[in-house]
C-alpha cells in the first residue's frame, strides 16, 4: 500500500467515527434534524425503524465501522461506498443552509454542506482506488481473453497434428494387413 493511501484513509475516516460516536452515544441530540429526513426514506424503507432515534443510532453505527474498516484498510472500497451513502442523508438533514434565516448562520451551514460534498468525493474517489491492483472486472476480462486464446491455439495444434495422423491411418488402411 502506498504511503499516501496508508495516511490518507485514516485522515477520511476519522471524522466519520468521531461523528458516528457522537450520533450512537446521543442519538436525541440529532433526532430532530434528522426527523425531516427519515420520515420520507421511512415511507420507501419500510424496514427502517420507526422511531428517528434509533436510525440516527444505526447511521451512527454504520458510519463508527465503516470509518473504522476504511481507516484500517478493510474493504476500503466498500466501506468507503457505505460511509458516502450515510453522508448523504447526514448533509440534507444537518445543514440545510437554504432554510437558514440569518446570514451568519446560513454561511456556516453552507460551509459545512460543502464540507461534507467534498468528503464525499473523496469517498467516492476511495471507492474507485483499486490500491494500484487491477479490479475484479478487468481480471476477469483479461482472463477471458487469455482462455480464448489457449483455446484457439489449442484448436490450431490439434487440426495441425490431425491431418498427419488422418493421412497415416488412410496409408495404414490401405495397407494389407
Amino acid at each position: 500500500m502506498s504511503l499516501l493511501r496508508l495516511a490518507g484513509r485514516p485522515m477520511l475516516a476519522s471524522m466519520f467515527v468521531a461523528g458516528g460516536l457522537g450520533a450512537v452515544r446521543s442519538p436525541a441530540d440529532l433526532a430532530p434534524a434528522a426527523e425531516r429526513v427519515v420520515g420520507p426514506l421511512r415511507k420507501r424503507f419500510p424496514m427502517l425503524p420507526e422511531r428517528t432515534e434509533q436510525v440516527v443510532r444505526l447511521n451512527g453505527g454504520v458510519q463508527v465501522v465503516a470509518g473504522l474498516m476504511l481507516a484500517t484498510g478493510r474493504l476500503p472500497r466498500l466501506s468507503a461506498l457505505a460511509l458516502a451513502a450515510t453522508l448523504a442523508p447526514t448533509t440534507v438533514a444537518g445543514h440545510r443552509f437554504w432554510e437558514a434565516e440569518d446570514p451568519g448562520e446560513r454561511m456556516q451551514q453552507r460551509i459545512h454542506c460543502l464540507k461534507n460534498l467534498s468528503m464525499m468525493g473523496g469517498l467516492l474517489i476511495a471507492a474507485d482506488d483499486t490500491g494500484g491492483a487491477p479490479s475484479l472486472m478487468w481480471r476477469g476480462r483479461h482472463r477471458a481473453r487469455d482462455l480464448q486464446r489457449e483455446a484457439a491455439r489449442l484448436r490450431r495444434t490439434v487440426r495441425t497434428s490431425a491431418r498427419p495422423a488422418a493421412a497415416a491411418a488412410g496409408i495404414r488402411a490401405k495397407l494389407p494387413c
